[in-house]
């Protein structure tokens, strides 16, 4: 594969943007992914903190990893008293 030159949020159309050495760009809709695979909040919480904090990992678990599973793993479901 190509090599990853740089992998960066864009808030202007909400997209994780991944741009390859041999000047191919993959774009992911961060909105469609949340409301694709996003049950509740908590899960838009962690999916929001990985777009922000490590859009690597982020494109990684999206294109590459089960998004069910690690939602399921890391959500902490704390319920409002």
């Amino acid at each position: 594969m190509n090599r990853l030159l740089s992998c960066e949020f864009n808030i202007d159309n909400a997209c994780v943007e991944l741009k390859y050495a041999d000047g191919s760009m993959v774009s992911i809709d961060c909105t469609a992914v949340e409301n694709e695979v996003a049950d509740n909040m908590y899960q838009r919480s962690e999916l929001d903190w990985l777009i922000y904090n490590d859009p690597a990992a982020y494109a990684d678990l999206i294109l590459n990893g089960d998004t069910e599973t690690y939602l399921k793993t890391v959500t902490e479901y704390k319920p409002l008293d």
